[in-house]
């Protein structure tokens, strides 16, 4: 589906649902979903977190539609929420209890060994890093949406971007002397 299309779309849907429209809801919800429990996942690391943080982050998404801006992508708000809330959750946990918020690895099917140690490097990453990089790689947003989304310019996305991967790239190659 074309952006402009999906985008207008997104917007009627938005429309009918502040109507009080279940189906307008829905449509939201499925269209959404997989990539907001993505997000969450990806920060998080740990699916049950996942599945609570999406969920959340529609049930405020949707009683918040009365201040949703038009002129924005509903998908890039969301994610904001998404993201928001993880970050959120996670530095309470932090708070309450002092352990990493590394998990389990896969979403949707057993990681290969090359898969868990991506995998496992991503999640190492300082969250600001991490949220960066599952937004461009896991979810595929562009480096301007992720700075919509999170409220950055893009030369910091960039920033953290290139840093992510230096780091990455640095474990890389420790792991192969090693």
């Amino acid at each position: 589906m074309n952006v402009d299309v999906r985008r207008r779309s997104d917007i009627e849907l938005v429309r009918r649902a502040r109507r009080g429209s279940s189906d307008a809801a829905a449509e939201l919800f499925r269209r959404y979903w997989t990539d907001a429990w993505r997000a969450a996942y990806g920060v998080t690391g740990r699916r049950a977190m996942a599945d609570d943080v999406a969920q959340d982050a529609f049930e405020r998404a949707f009683a918040a539609l009365a201040r949703f801006d038009e002129r924005r992508p509903f998908g890039a708000w969301l994610h904001r929420i998404v993201v928001n809330r993880s970050l959120d959750l996670l530095r309470a946990e932090r708070r309450l209890v002092d352990e990493s918020a590394a998990g389990e690895l896969s979403a949707t099917r057993p990681p290969e060994a090359g898969d868990r140690a991506l995998l496992e490097a991503v999640a190492s990453l300082p969250s600001q890093r991490r949220v960066v990089v599952i937004l461009r790689y896991g979810i595929g947003m562009s480096p301007l949406e992720i700075a919509d989304v999170l409220g950055l310019p893009v030369g910091t996305v960039h920033s953290r971007l290139g840093r992510a991967l230096e780091q990455l790239r640095a474990g890389q190659e420790q792991a192969r002397v090693e």
